[in-house]
């Protein structure tokens, strides 16, 4: 996996969407930090509007220096269940890893707003695979504000909001490339940082080695999948 796509579900699930939608003249919405590659494949994909959407100061300013060079992309400081954007604004909106939280209902009515009649969600979720996961799985998504659903219950969570269903893959196995990409990352880069960068970031840095070690030493595979589902906002 490259560095580039240092998210859970790594470079999977924007093959498996491209692979399924065309996504030539689309305007695309992408939610959520770390998707600067992913943004720069949409417009090789033949999207002619591709905006990026983050909830904090220091996303946005990561964002734009990563993408400085793409004066075509967008990237704004946006709460994701309260955008500015018009009703029927997009023909797709991409989000991975980022929607998995206690919001995800306020988020999910907000993006059905955005999207044009026909349009696509390709949504990126992190699920439970067991119904009384150990507390160790439940210490990692408390850290990172995840709020999972149960696998066998995400493709109803969609339908019973009114999403067309399209496709649905199951990418758990990404998960241990990411956090071993992690895990080594983190090794790496500790040495690099200057005092007081280390300061800034000892919290991040701390909950990063924990959820690595913890998803691969403890058998978090067993616990913690991830589900790719590509959904359509109905015609009116």
């Amino acid at each position: 996996m490259s560095t580039k796509f240092f998210l859970p579900g790594t470079d999977k699930q924007l093959n498996i969407l491209l692979k399924q939608i065309d996504v030539k003249n689309f305007s695309v919405l992408i939610i959520g930090s770390g998707n600067e590659e992913v943004s720069k494949r949409f417009l090789l994909a033949g999207a002619i509007k591709v905006v990026v959407i983050v909830q904090d100061n220091d996303s946005i300013l990561r964002t734009r220096i990563n993408l400085s060079k793409e004066k075509e992309i967008i990237v704004r400081l946006m709460e994701f269940d309260n955008t500015d954007f018009k009703n029927s604004t997009f023909d797709m909106v991409y989000a991975q890893a980022s929607i998995s939280t206690p919001n995800r209902n306020k988020i999910l009515k907000e993006i059905k707003r955005i999207l044009k009649p026909g349009g696509y969600l390709c949504a990126g979720e992190i699920v439970s695979l067991t119904q009384s996961p150990p507390q160790f799985v439940i210490d990692i998504w408390n850290n990172s504000s995840i709020s999972p659903l149960f696998s066998n219950e995400l493709e109803k969570f969609y339908t019973e909001r009114n999403f067309k269903v399209i496709q649905v893959n199951d990418i758990s196995y990404t998960l241990k490339e990411f956090y071993k990409l992690s895990s080594d990352l983190l090794k790496e880069k500790s040495n690099d940082l200057r005092d007081e960068e280390k300061v800034y970031y000892k919290k991040l840095l701390k909950q990063i080695s924990h959820e690595s070690n913890a998803y691969l030493k403890l058998g978090g595979n067993a616990h913690m999948g991830f589900l790719v589902l590509i959904v359509k906002k109905e015609q009116l």
